[in-house]
């Protein structure tokens, strides 16, 4: 049997990894003009030192420019005026990380309510980040149908640190992990009557249940550190993004939680950027002008953990 401490401090202790983000489209015909906006340079964070980043594409931008937006992410604009037919990015960063271990019980001194309460009235956290976060969002809507979800997941007197974990667990078991069961164009309320999606609606369910209730949430958009079946060697590019989410807790500290793995946040992960919903932090968007009608999208991503 392992020991529980142990386990515990593995997961939370410091891991240092590699991560490498391909991104690949081919066009029917010449793409004559491109213009792109990239998310994938990874942020700082209390949990993450980035100690190396890269990103290569081809074919090479007449402009590549690097800025921060609202939320302090890095955001990368590019144009690209030579026709070509595929268009490629890959990311490569080198990460350390350490997520420290949350003690859920130390929350549960305020109820949801008592904590809502609590952030409303704390003049030191900041307005923009607090009213962003709490409002709703094109893919958080905060509809009736959310809003029933909401009350009944994390009702008014319970415990913070319960409703946390019920926020993870609950979502977790009630809902089916379920690829292609959704699109990007998937609302809430069709999430919820399906009870089936993928992590990026799971975090979208989270972050609208806690929105609902007075307790700011972020969509977090980043990477996790999977593991090959046993006897199996890991694949390159057989890794993928994820997606969690975060609620701030009194004192303005935030509380990463992921309910697609029915757990909180670990040393397992990787953030690369957060914002009101996906929208806000999709990887790779943009617009392009061709005579051709249909493209094809390959996506790779390696996560390895280094010594």
């Amino acid at each position: 049997m392992t020991d529980a401490r142990s386990e515990a401090s593995t997961l939370h202790g410091p891991r240092r990894y590699s991560v490498t983000h391909v991104t690949e489209y081919t066009y029917e015909d010449d793409v004559t003009m491109s213009f792109g906006r990239a998310m994938l340079r990874p942020r700082a964070t209390p949990q993450q030192v980035v100690t190396s980043h890269d990103i290569a594409i081809s074919p090479e931008p007449d402009v590549l420019d690097e800025s921060l937006d609202a939320f302090g992410n890095f955001s990368h604009y590019l144009e690209i005026s030579q026709p070509h037919t595929t268009l490629s990015v890959t990311k490569t960063a080198t990460l350390d990380i350490a997520w420290p271990r949350e003690d859920l019980r130390a929350l549960d001194r305020w109820s949801v309510e008592q904590a809502a309460t609590a952030l409303r009235a704390d003049t030191s956290l900041d307005a923009f980040e607090r009213a962003a976060f709490t409002m709703p969002s094109r893919n958080v809507t905060m509809g009736e149908a959310e809003g029933r979800y909401a009350r009944d997941l994390l009702p008014s007197a319970m415990p913070l640190g319960e409703a946390i974990e019920a926020a993870y667990g609950r979502i977790h078991s009630e809902f089916a992990y379920a690829q292609g069961a959704t699109t990007v164009t998937t609302t809430l309320p069709e999430v919820i009557a399906e009870r089936a999606g993928v992590c990026q609606d799971f975090a979208h369910l989270a972050v609208a249940a806690f929105r609902i209730v007075g307790l700011p949430a972020r969509y977090v958009s980043g990477y996790i550190e999977t593991t090959p079946p046993p006897g199996k060697e890991k694949l390159e590019g057989s890794d993928a993004s994820h997606a969690w989410a975060s609620v701030m807790v009194p004192g303005g500290r935030w509380v990463d939680l992921d309910p697609t793995n029915n757990h909180l946040a670990d040393s397992r992960y990787l953030v690369t950027a957060w914002g009101r919903d996906f929208r806000d932090v999709s990887p790779m968007k943009g617009i392009i002008f061709s005579d051709g009608s249909s493209s094809t999208l390959k996506v790779g991503v390696t996560v390895t953990r280094l010594p």
